[in-house]
C-alpha cells in the first residue's frame, strides 16, 4: 500500500508540472425559467496510460500530501480564463463555481493569490461562487468564518456545499457569510419516495427560504426528483438530468446554441 502511494504521489506531482489535468464544466439550471445560472468547474486526470481518472481516485491523495493547494490553483487560473474568455465573445455561462478546500482556506496568501488571478484573467468578482464543504466550515468554525467574511467583502459568492451532512449549529450558520445552501446529493438520491429524505430536503429548504439564502439541490438525475425540489420551492438544480460534466468546447457549444 505504501509503494502505490508513492507512485501516486510521484505521478501526481508530475500530472501537475506536466499540467495533465482537464477542467470540466457541470450546468446549473432554473428549471422554471429553464436558464443556465453557472457552471462548477470539476477536474478530471488525463493520465498518459490510465486515461481519465475520476477525482475520486486522486483528490484524497492530492488532500493528504498537500498537493491540493497547488491543484485548486491551478484549476482556479484555467476555470477563470475559460470563462473570461466566454463573457468576452458576449457569452454568458452564469456564476462559476470553484470548490475550496481547506488547505487552501487555510493558506495565508490565499486573498492575495486569488485577487492576483481575478486580475490577470480578467475576471470580475460578481461571475465567481466558492463552494467550501459544511464538514470543513465546522472543522474550524471561528477561523472559517472571518476567511469566508473576508472573501465575501470581495462581492464574491459563497455557498456551503453537501448541506446537511456536517452536523452544523444553526447559531454557526447564521453567522457564515454565505449566499447559498446546497443540498447534498445524498437527500436527493431517493426523494420522493423516503419519507426521511423527503422531509430533510424540505426543510434545508425552508431554513433557506428563512435567512433568505439561495438553495440548489445537486445529484438531481430524475423527473420525480425535480418536480418535488420545484414543488417545495428548490428551483436551482444540478445533475445529470440538466447536464453531465462536460468539456470546455462542449459548454461553449451549448452557450452558443441559446442554451
Amino acid at each position: 500500500m505504501g509503494a502505490f502511494f508513492a507512485v501516486m504521489e510521484t505521478s501526481l506531482r508530475v500530472a501537475l508540472k506536466d499540467e495533465e489535468f482537464i477542467v470540466f464544466y457541470q450546468p446549473k439550471y432554473n428549471v422554471v425559467s429553464n436558464t443556465l445560472i453557472g457552471v462548477e468547474a470539476l477536474v478530471r486526470w488525463g493520465h498518459s496510460s490510465m486515461g481519465i481518472v475520476s477525482p475520486a481516485r486522486f483528490i484524497p491523495l492530492a488532500e493528504e500530501t498537500g498537493l491540493i493547494v497547488k491543484l485548486d490553483r491551478w484549476i482556479m487560473q484555467e476555470a477563470m480564463r475559460t470563462c473570461a474568455a466566454w463573457y468576452a465573445e458576449g457569452l454568458n455561462p452564469g456564476v462559476l463555481s470553484l470548490n475550496l478546500s481547506l488547505k487552501q482556506l487555510e493558506q495565508s496568501d490565499f486573498i492575495d493569490v486569488l485577487m492576483k488571478t481575478m486580475q490577470e484573467q480578467g475576471f470580475k468578482s460578481q461571475w465567481l461562487e466558492l463552494e467550501i464543504t459544511e464538514s470543513q466550515v465546522m472543522k474550524n468554525p471561528d477561523k472559517s468564518i472571518r476567511m469566508l467574511q473576508d472573501i465575501h467583502a470581495l462581492g464574491i459568492g459563497l455557498s456551503i456545499d453537501d448541506f446537511g451532512t456536517g452536523y452544523s449549529s444553526l447559531a454557526y450558520l447564521k453567522r457564515l457569510p454565505v449566499d447559498t445552501l446546497k443540498i447534498d446529493q445524498s437527500f436527493v438520491r431517493d426523494i420522493p419516495h423516503d419519507e426521511d429524505d423527503s422531509a430533510i430536503v424540505h426543510a434545508i429548504i425552508a431554513l433557506a427560504h428563512s435567512l433568505t439564502l439561495e438553495v440548489i439541490a445537486e445529484g438531481v438525475e430524475t423527473l420525480e426528483q425535480r418536480d418535488f425540489l420545484v414543488a417545495h420551492g428548490c428551483t436551482c438544480i444540478q445533475g445529470y438530468l440538466t447536464g453531465r460534466p462536460q468539456s470546455a468546447t462542449q459548454i461553449e457549444a451549448l452557450l452558443k446554441n441559446g442554451r
